[in-house]
């Protein structure tokens, strides 16, 4: 092989995809999960039933969380061709430019990494300025599923957000329909809208069902990947470069077992240390997740598609023509707001489902509504605090241990419960106040600071949005250089959402994307070829 991929996610498959089109280059891609066939995966309105299925997912837990007395928190990433692409919320934001700016990190401003984002772009409505036209991923924009939506809208609108077509660039005051990653009514991930039609090109060789435990390396150049399928341990090796893209969970640690990382912590686990490279898997972020939801005394939200007849229909026109309620995602509306208006270190994202997303069991009928109400999603757009990934032990098939520093700046907390406080204020207004007839979650029990805390840790939860673990930089203390090549390993780097210096203000999903075909282009550079 001349390239090997660890992983299939929403990295792997565009930079396999884009490296197979190397004339004379041979790619292997290496997933641990198996093909994206289960047909949920590819039924927008299904997603409330992909997310934490366990047969797609790592299933992943954190350490106890000091901050939340001890509590885990469950953490969804996918184990699948695609990866979190294939069962995430299929939200498609870019982020916002003061994002990229933030990342202080050559080559990787907002103005330079516009046109990578109009590449992998294609808007299914009419062509926005600034945005692509001809990219593999197809954007559909979100719709009202239930009038609830539009009631919602108009309330955001009375509370002084802005409504538009882009609500990351209408400013840290806005809501509207999003862009969600949809195409003629099936979820675009980037292993249909990449590999589709080319995973059998001659160049490319996918192996799935296979987990990497370490990363060769001779002389001081990666060299090849040893893996585990079907029980049997495997060497694959390369002549050109390994390109770790495992998500920002599995990819610092495997960087870890491969002997890249603290030395001190490496020697203590007894594997040997390749590169002394302390950040790895330090600078751990997220968005932590805090779910608000709303009881309706009127029959306005998406209950209404489970009555039977209903429900009948919505099948039927979905497997007829792929519309109606299962052709759009869960949570078609999104915003932003600053918890202290004017400081856009409080900025807060939301979405909003025109359902209650309650989980009663592991059934998919154990999550469906039963009743008229909606949810709000509040995320933390810019936290403060950190985390670390790190390992128990030198085996390879352990988890690794996630200790997410939730809260561990008490900043975050108190951005949290000013938040919320503004989003009650919010859904007190007409319309949607006049229908509104009672707060279900964090409940009537919560009318204080001090009990809107406690609910707060109680109830916070982790989010798909990890990234930084693997971090890019100038600077020498940096795990990659700006070209995303691991320091101190030649033919090594790392391609995925773990680059980030810091999180973006929106769902990771579109930037990862886009660092993937911006990585793939620095390869072909070196290898002084072309992608496409």
């Amino acid at each position: 092989m001349d390239y090997i991929v660890v992983g299939a996610g929403a990295a792997g498959c565009v930079v396999a995809a884009r490296l197979s089109r190397m004339p004379g280059v041979r790619v292997a891609l290496i997933e641990a999960g198996g093909a994206d066939r289960n047909p949920l995966v590819h039924i927008p309105g299904a997603n409330f039933a992909t997310g934490t299925n366990p047969s797609l997912n790592w299933n992943f837990e954190t350490a106890p969380e000091p901050a939340l007395d001890g509590r885990r928190l469950y953490m969804s990433q996918g184990r699948v061709m695609g990866g979190s692409a294939s069962i995430n919320g299929m939200m498609f934001l870019r982020g916002w430019d003061r994002d990229f700016d933030a990342w202080a990190t050559t080559g990787w401003s907002a103005e330079e990494v516009r046109p990578w984002f109009r590449k992998i772009e294609t808007l299914a409505a009419d062509a926005q300025p600034g945005r692509g036209t001809e990219g593999p991923v197809t954007l559909t924009r979100g719709r009202a599923t239930a009038p609830v939506c539009d009631f919602f809208l108009a309330s955001a609108e009375a509370h002084g957000l802005t409504l538009g077509e882009d609500v990351t660039r209408a400013g840290p005051a806005s809501a509207g329909y999003v862009d969600l990653s949809i195409r003629k009514g099936r979820r675009v991930s980037t292993a249909g809208a990449y590999l589709k039609g080319v995973a059998r090109r001659d160049g490319l060789r996918v192996i799935r069902n296979a987990q990497v435990t370490r990363i060769a390396v001779r002389d001081g150049r990666a060299t090849g990947v040893s893996y585990r399928q079907a029980g049997q341990d495997r060497h694959l090796s390369c002549r050109r470069e390994v390109i770790v893209a495992a998500g920002a969970i599995n990819s610092p640690a495997l960087l870890l077992r491969s002997g890249i990382g603290d030395a001190e912590r490496l020697d203590a686990l007894g594997i040997p240390v390749i590169v002394d490279a302390p950040e790895v898997g330090q600078n751990y972020q997220n968005h932590p997740m805090f779910k608000m939801m709303f009881a309706l005394d009127a029959p306005l939200s998406a209950y209404a598609h489970l009555r039977p007849l209903a429900a009948l229909r919505a099948g039927l026109s979905y497997l007829l023509a792929r519309r109606g309620v299962l052709a759009s995602g869960l949570f078609p509306i999104g915003g932003y707001f600053e918890a202290d208006p004017g400081d856009p270190d409080t900025l807060m994202q939301f979405c909003m489902a025109p359902a209650l997303t309650i989980r009663r069991g592991p059934g998919v009928l154990d999550m469906l509504p039963r009743a008229h109400g909606f949810s709000v999603l509040l995320y933390q757009a810019v936290p403060f605090s950190r985390g670390r990934v790190g390992l128990a032990s030198a085996d390879p098939f352990a988890d690794p241990v996630i200790e997410a520093g939730v809260f561990a700046d008490p900043r975050d907390l108190d951005i949290l419960v000013k938040a919320a406080c503004q989003m009650r204020a919010m859904m007190r207004l007409a319309p949607i106040g006049g229908i509104i007839e009672r707060e279900i979650a964090p409940g009537p029990d919560t009318d204080t600071p001090e009990a809107l805390r406690a609910a707060i840790k109680r109830e916070i939860m982790a989010n798909y949005h990890v990234a930084g673990t693997c971090r890019m930089g100038d600077d020498a203390g940096a795990v990659l250089d700006p070209q995303l090549r691991v320091r101190g390993v030649d033919g090594l780097r790392v391609i995925d959402a773990s680059v980030m210096p810091r999180v973006v203000s929106a769902n990771t999903y579109a930037t990862t994307v886009m660092i993937a075909e911006r990585g793939a282009a620095f390869i072909a550079e070196d290898a002084g070829a072309g992608t496409g």
